[in-house]
């Protein structure tokens, strides 16, 4: 079914600002604009942000910016600053199966940077000191039965690192790359993937930073014709995490698919960003992000961008998010946003859904002898496993659901 515009371009964005004071007063916001000189307010379009490899050309944000003004930058300045590593900061491990190919890669050296182009300030620090990316090269035509596994171990509070990753799946190859994140640190992190040709490539991207880590993050992915991307987010610790995901396409028939699972305590600030840059005709994308927040303070950002350029027809987009909010003195930023350059598509939408527990489900529950506590355990860890479920590695879902229990019973004390 081909749906037809009215216009040659649409914007269409339905951004919401939802939570609870520690009164239990819902706070609302139906609109998130920029403020130019002139005192008129406009969204900005996505398409039309600063990209580039020279530290230079970023200068240091003030939070005023679009891009940070949900970000507690103050708290940020060795992050952002233009430095290199503290000495041995950061500890890198890999295991993985025999069959793919480990090794770096300078600045310039191909393939690093021929999709993963600075979007903030973080990340073209993280590409400036960044003397060489660990290269993860996945062999056409190679089917991984293990995933490969890269462990990051921050190793001190307030000593900064930088890191620069790239993951190339060779055409028709199937496998699962697992970045780990654990320990202390102030890291800034990229991370650049290519998918080609008829490839079928997860990453999973998990944040179990100690509580006083802060982790910045760019990750980029260009998809080849046919092939399938899966990147899946999921933070639950650390004291400051702002990750961008972003896809664009390479050829017709590709799919991409970016989920996120994230639980913020007290004191947290944990921020989602995705874009979808659907420059390719007939390519399919789905976003997902899904979020529980608990605690005095606890905030939680996501702002998913998806933009469908005039010669994408025959694309099929969707974007979602779903936060929960566990108690009172909680905030969930909820941006969606989506661009249409052509009405030839197949579909296009998104939706975002900030609030407390259904009170159905816990009656429903509770009607057939289920303590109200427990009653509330089962409904969020339901909430947050449609995310779990889709890492398709079975230890590592264990441990991440093991994870959530924890986040839910530290609530409880």
């Amino acid at each position: 079914m081909t749906a037809e515009a009215t216009t040659e371009k649409a914007r269409i964005g339905a951004p919401s600002i939802a939570g609870f004071t520690e009164e239990g007063e819902q706070l609302v916001a139906s609109k998130v604009d920029r403020h130019h000189s002139h005192g008129v307010q406009v969204m900005a379009s996505r398409a039309e942000r600063l990209t580039s490899h020279d530290v230079a050309d970023f200068a240091l944000p003030n939070g005023r910016e679009e891009e940070w003004r949900f970000t507690p930058v103050r708290e940020l300045a060795n992050l952002l600053s233009d430095a290199p590593t503290d000495g041995d900061v950061l500890s890198v491990s890999v295991e993985a199966p025999e069959a793919f190919v480990l090794r770096t890669l300078r600045a310039g050296e191909a393939p690093r940077g021929a999709t993963l182009v600075p979007a903030d300030r973080a990340a073209v620090v993280a590409s400036a000191n960044t003397d060489e990316a660990l290269f993860i090269q996945i062999p056409a035509n190679a089917e991984l039965d293990e995933p490969v596994r890269v462990l990051l171990t921050g190793k001190g509070a307030g000593r900064r690192s930088n890191s620069h990753h790239v993951i190339e799946a060779g055409e028709n190859s199937r496998a699962v790359v697992i970045l780990e994140h654990d320990g202390s640190a102030d890291h800034n992190g990229n991370v650049e993937v290519f998918v080609r040709g008829g490839a079928q490539l997860t990453v999973v991207s998990v944040q179990l930073w100690e509580d006083d880590a802060k982790h910045l993050a760019q990750h980029d992915a260009e998809v080849a014709k046919d092939a399938v991307y899966k990147h899946i987010a999921v933070t639950l610790g650390g004291k400051i995490i702002r990750m961008n995901s972003n896809v664009r396409f390479a050829g017709e028939g590709a799919e991409a698919e970016l989920l996120g699972l994230y639980f913020a305590d007290a004191g947290q600030h944990l921020e989602h960003r995705s874009f979808v840059d659907h420059n390719v005709a007939n390519c399919k994308s789905n976003v997902l992000y899904k979020g529980a927040l608990q605690g005095k303070g606890a905030h939680t950002v996501w702002v998913g961008d998806v933009l469908i350029q005039k010669q994408a027809e025959g694309t099929d987009s969707y974007e979602k998010n779903q936060n929960l909010v566990l108690t009172d003195g909680c905030r969930a930023d909820s941006v969606p946003n989506l661009e249409i350059e052509t009405g030839l598509i197949e579909g296009a939408g998104h939706a975002s859904a900030t609030g407390r527990f259904d009170d159905q489900h816990l009656f429903y529950l509770m009607a057939r002898g289920i303590p109200e506590d427990v009653a509330r355990r089962l409904v969020v860890r339901g909430f947050l496993n449609e995310i779990i479920q889709q890492i398709k590695v079975p230890a590592l879902e264990d441990r991440l659901t093991e994870a959530v229990e924890r986040e839910l019973a530290a609530g409880d004390n």
